[in-house]
């Protein structure tokens, strides 16, 4: 029969192992915002954060809110080297930046999958919480499939939660298995909530990561509407056969929008959205990415309780 003690030294071992391999890629993210100065003479007036090297050339993954506020951006090394960095984009969508070092015998974390997650599943979180450089936490996966609101308003989709302890600092760091593969990027904690903070899934930044380096930024579309999730009445459920009982009630019209040159009104009730239902606002959201830009697009509405079919050309989101 296998010992409390010896579980305790094989979940040990293992997350000593995860940290060994990821560890020497984290990096401690400086952010300057004022005129460039000696570094030796101040403390960074933009912020720190964590990040982490994942490609041999110096390319390097943080959170956008972390370099927002930058215009000159430094990164610590575990061996005690302190780097110039560039910022190759930002989105600040997904809350994801891409940063560029120029260094011989740089450390790599390797990227996992993060779609094989499974609530329960065994995390640990490494970065610089409150400048404490390279902290280790350990936690589970809390649950899957989060949302939260980014800074720009747009939904943060597919969230990891877990309750490994993060606090400022820890923002950019690697959610990491105890394989040793990243599986997120730390961006989120609840203030005075308990064990509750958020990462963004590593396929989700494989796909940005993508677009920061072909463009600096990714591409979406918008249609130029504000509205609310309401319920559909039943009866109008039942005569017209909609997949769901909720849809986005439009409350604002923006003058010469898409939304606006394709005739959409407010009051109007959006249940469809090229083909897809729209039982709410974040449903829009999710179908407004790069694909759908100056792409004319079928919406159906219900206007006064009677269906209308309209065609809309979403516009690139400046």
């Amino acid at each position: 029969m296998v010992s409390d003690l010896e579980l305790l030294d094989a979940y040990s071992r293992a997350v000593i192992d995860a940290v060994d391999r990821v560890g020497p890629a984290v990096v401690k993210v400086d952010v300057w915002g004022g005129a460039p100065q000696s570094r030796s003479r101040r403390v960074p007036d933009g912020g720190s954060g964590s990040g982490f090297i994942f490609t041999p050339d110096g390319l390097i993954l943080t959170n956008s809110h972390v370099v927002a506020a930058g215009t000159e951006v430094s990164v610590s090394l575990t061996d005690g080297r302190v780097l110039g960095a560039d910022i190759v984009g930002d989105d600040p969508h997904t809350d994801l930046a891409v940063l560029r070092v120029t260094a011989p015998d740089l450390k790599t974390a390797p990227l996992g999958n993060s779609a094989t997650l499974r609530p329960g599943q065994v995390v640990i979180a490494i970065g610089n919480p409150f400048g404490f450089q390279h902290t280790v936490t350990t936690g589970v996966v809390s649950a899957l499939g989060r949302s939260l609101r980014a800074r720009t308003v747009r939904l943060m989709e597919n969230l990891i939660q877990t309750d490994a302890a993060l606090n400022p600092g820890n923002s950019g760091g690697p959610l990491v298995t105890s394989r040793g593969e990243v599986i997120g990027v730390n961006t989120a904690v609840i203030l005075g909530g308990q064990g509750i903070a958020f990462a963004v899934p590593v396929n989700t930044a494989t796909w940005v990561i993508s677009w920061l380096l072909k463009d600096g930024r990714v591409r979406r579309s918008y249609l130029g509407v504000a509205g609310q999730d309401v319920e559909i009445p039943r009866r109008l459920v039942r005569e017209y056969d909609l997949p769901r009982h909720r849809g986005m009630s439009l409350t604002a019209v923006t003058s010469k929008s898409p939304a606006d040159e394709a005739g959409l009104r407010p009051g109007d009730l959006l249940i469809d959205f090229g083909g897809v239902p729209i039982g709410g606002a974040d449903d829009l959201v999710r179908l407004l990415t790069d694909a759908t830009i100056g792409v004319a697009t079928p919406v159906r509405v219900l206007r006064h309780g009677a269906p209308r079919r309209l065609i809309v050309v979403p516009r690139e989101v400046e």
